[in-house]
C-alpha cells in the first residue's frame, strides 16, 4: 500500500489504483496518522489535526468511530493499529508514505551533490517529482500550515539543491532554468546565496546585464529591507560581473557553400548557431506535463519535426517553449498566430531570425535579395538551429511546405511545430497534448489564483476547486481564465456559474492574443478554420453530451437529402484531425 499525502491524500494499493477515499474528515486523519509515519498519535494530536478548531462534543468517541471508517476503507483493522498509550498508529513502512520517501531521496541527492552532480539531478527529480501539490492538503487550518512549514522548507531547499545540480552537471540549458530560480528569489528576496545561484545561472546563459540588474535590484531590497549590504559572496560575483570578458577568437571567413538543389541530409552541419535564440522565460510558472515534456526533449535528441496537436487553450506553446528552452541547440520562436496570409510564413521565420532587411539596406544592396524560402535555405544549410513553429493551423499548407524543404536542405535544422492539426509533412511526429490531469489541474488553479488574489488558499474550498477543474475539462487556458475571476468571485461562486462559461470566462492577460483573451474566442478562431461540411457535422454532433462511437455518428451527421454532398466519415476523421472531436 503507498499513502500520497504530498498534494490531496490519497491511498493506493499493490497495482498503483487509488483506494476509494470518500470525505474530507477521512483524508485527514489518513494525512495526520501518515506524516507520523513509524510512531503512534495521540487522540489528543488526531483530534487537532483532524477537526482543527472545531472538535466534536465527544472527541475520542467520533475519533473511534473515523478510525473504524478508515479501517474499511484501507481494507482491514491491520492497516490502522491502536497502541495501549491511547492512540493510533498506521501500520507502514516510511518509504510507502510519499513524503519520507521524498525526505530520504532529497538527504541522498544533498550528499550526492559533492561528488557526482549528474546523480545528484536525478534523485532529486525524482524526490521532487512526488509532490502532487500542497502538502498535506486535507488538514484543517492551522494544523496544515504548523506540519507543512518544515515540508516546505525541505522541498525549497530540494529544489535548490537540484538546480545547483543541473548547472554543475550541465545536464539543462542554464536558462532553462531561470524561471523556477525567479520563483524562488520572489519567495525568499534577501535569500543572498539564492541570488547568487540565480547570477550564476544567467551569467551561463551569456546575460550578463540581466544578471547586473538582479544584483542591483537585490542590493536596493537589502538597503531598504534590512539596512544591510550584499555580503561577500554576492560582492565577489558582482565585480566578476562587471571585470570585461575576452572575446572569442574570430574564425577565419568560409567561402560561401553553393545553393543545393537536393536533400543533404547525411551532411553534417560545420557552423553551428552562435545566437542562443529568442525565447525568453515566461513571467508565469510551467505547471504539470512532467511525462509530456520528458518524451519530447528525448524526442528532440531524435527526430527532425514534432508536431504538438491540440484544442486552443490546451497549452501547446507553453509546452513547446519550455522543451525548447532546455535544448542544447538554438532555440528560435516564431509566432504565425498574427499573419493574414499563407505566403508571409517565411517572412516571419526571417524576422523570428533577425534576417529582416531594412528598407535602406535594401536600397543600397548591390544585388536584389533572394525570395524568403532561398533565403532561410542558404542561412541555415550549415547551422544547428531548433525552429518552433507556432500556432501553424490557419496556415496549416505553407507552414507545411516550408518545414519540408528546410528539413530537406538543412541538415542541423529541427522542428517542433504547434498546431490544432499536423502538418501532413512525411517524416513528421504528432503528439498529442491532452487536457491536465486533476492534481496539476489543481495546482495550475492554486497558483494562477494567488497572482489573482494573494490570500487565496485551494485549501479554503477544495471541493470548488476540483469541480472547476473537472468541468473545465482540465483545458489550461480556461482554468486560467477561471482563475482571474477570484478577483471578484469565491470558488464555489465560480464553479456556479460555469452553466455560462462564455459569459464567465473572459478578462485574459491583455498582453496576449485577442483570441486567447476569451474562452468564446478560442472557439470561434477554430470555428472561422472550418468548411461548411466540418461545421454542419460539428453542430450535428453536438446532440451527444457523453461522446458517442463512429456508427452513431455516421447516422447522425450524414445528409439524407444528399448524400453525395460528403462523407461522413471523412468530415468526421478531419474533425478528430483539427482536435475538435
Amino acid at each position: 500500500m503507498r499513502y500520497l499525502i504530498l498534494g490531496v491524500t490519497e491511498a493506493r494499493d499493490e497495482t498503483g489504483a487509488p483506494l476509494p477515499m470518500g470525505g474530507a474528515r477521512l483524508r485527514a486523519l489518513l494525512a495526520a496518522l501518515a506524516l507520523r509515519a513509524g510512531r503512534p498519535a495521540s487522540v489528543a494530536e488526531l483530534v487537532d489535526d483532524v477537526w482543527g478548531d472545531d472538535p466534536p462534543h465527544d472527541a475520542p468517541a467520533a475519533l473511534q468511530a473515523l478510525v473504524a471508517r478508515l479501517r474499511r476503507a484501507l481494507g482491514g483493522r491491520d492497516a490502522v493499529l491502536s497502541v495501549p498509550t491511547g492512540g493510533y498508529l498506521l501500520a507502514a513502512a516510511r518509504d510507502d508514505i510519499d513524503l519520507h520517501r521524498f525526505d530520504r531521496l532529497a538527504v541522498q541527492g544533498g550528499q550526492e551533490l559533492a561528488t557526482d552532480p549528474a546523480a545528484a539531478s536525478r534523485t532529486l527529480r525524482t524526490a521532487l517529482a512526488l509532490w502532487r501539490g500542497p502538502a498535506f492538503a486535507d488538514l484543517p487550518e492551522p494544523a496544515r500550515a504548523a506540519h507543512a512549514a518544515v515540508a516546505e522548507a525541505r522541498r525549497s531547499g530540494a529544489l535548490r539543491q537540484r538546480i545547483e545540480a543541473d548547472l554543475r552537471c550541465g545536464a539543462v540549458a542554464p536558462a532553462a532554468l531561470l524561471p523556477e530560480m525567479e520563483t524562488l528569489v520572489q519567495e525568499s528576496p534577501y535569500d543572498e546565496s539564492l541570488r547568487a545561484q540565480q547570477l550564476r545561472a544567467l551569467r551561463a546563459a551569456g546575460r550578463p546585464a540581466e544578471a547586473l540588474a538582479a544584483y542591483e535590484h537585490t542590493r536596493r531590497a537589502l538597503a531598504d529591507g534590512l539596512g544591510t549590504d550584499p555580503g561577500p559572496e554576492l560582492a565577489a560575483l558582482h565585480a566578476e560581473l562587471l571585470r570585461p570578458q575576452p572575446l572569442p577568437p574570430q574564425p577565419a571567413p568560409q567561402p560561401r557553400p553553393e545553393f543545393p538543389d537536393t536533400a543533404v541530409a547525411d551532411e553534417t552541419p560545420d557552423a553551428p548557431e552562435t545566437a542562443r535564440g529568442n525565447l525568453r522565460p515566461r513571467l508565469t510558472s510551467f505547471v504539470g506535463r512532467e511525462p509530456e515534456l520528458a518524451a519530447l526533449r528525448d524526442d528532440l535528441g531524435r527526430l527532425r519535426l514534432i508536431t504538438l496537436t491540440g484544442p486552443g487553450g490546451s497549452g501547446k506553446t507553453r509546452l513547446a517553449e519550455h522543451a525548447a528552452v532546455a535544448h542544447p541547440e538554438a532555440g528560435w520562436i516564431v509566432e504565425l498566430a498574427r499573419l493574414d496570409q499563407p505566403a508571409a510564413v517565411p517572412g516571419a521565420v526571417l524576422s523570428a531570425l533577425g534576417l529582416r532587411e531594412s528598407s535602406l539596406v535594401a536600397r543600397e544592396a548591390p544585388t536584389p535579395a533572394a525570395d524568403p524560402t532561398t533565403r532561410l535555405v542558404e542561412h541555415c544549410a550549415h547551422r544547428r538551429l531548433l525552429l518552433v513553429l507556432d500556432n501553424c493551423e490557419h496556415v496549416i499548407g505553407a507552414a507545411a511546405e516550408l518545414a519540408e524543404r528546410l528539413l530537406t536542405h538543412c541538415p542541423g535544422v529541427r522542428i517542433l511545430a504547434t498546431s490544432r492539426e499536423p502538418l501532413g509533412v512525411p517524416g513528421e511526429t504528432v503528439r498529442p497534448v491532452e487536457p491536465l490531469p486533476p492534481d496539476p489541474a489543481h495546482q495550475l488553479f492554486a497558483d494562477r489564483g494567488a497572482s489573482a488574489r494573494p490570500d487565496f488558499s485551494p485549501t479554503d474550498d477544495p471541493a470548488a476547486v476540483a469541480e472547476i477543474c473537472a468541468r473545465l475539462d482540465g483545458l489550461p487556458l480556461a482554468i486560467e481564465l477561471a482563475a482571474a475571476r477570484l478577483r471578484l468571485l469565491t470558488p464555489r461562486q465560480i464553479a456556479d456559474r460555469l452553466d455560462d462559461r462564455f459569459r464567465l470566462l473572459t478578462g485574459g492577460a491583455r498582453t496576449v492574443l485577442p483570441r486567447q483573451q476569451t474562452l468564446r474566442a478560442v472557439v470561434d478562431w477554430s470555428w472561422e478554420l472550418l468548411d461548411e461540411a466540418e461545421r454542419t457535422v460539428l453542430r450535428r454532433l453536438s446532440v451527444f453530451a457523453g461522446g458517442c462511437d463512429l456508427a452513431a455518428a455516421e447516422a447522425v451527421c450524414a445528409d439524407p437529402s444528399d448524400p453525395a454532398s460528403y462523407d461522413a466519415a471523412d468530415v468526421l476523421g478531419s474533425l478528430v484531425d483539427k482536435s475538435l472531436v
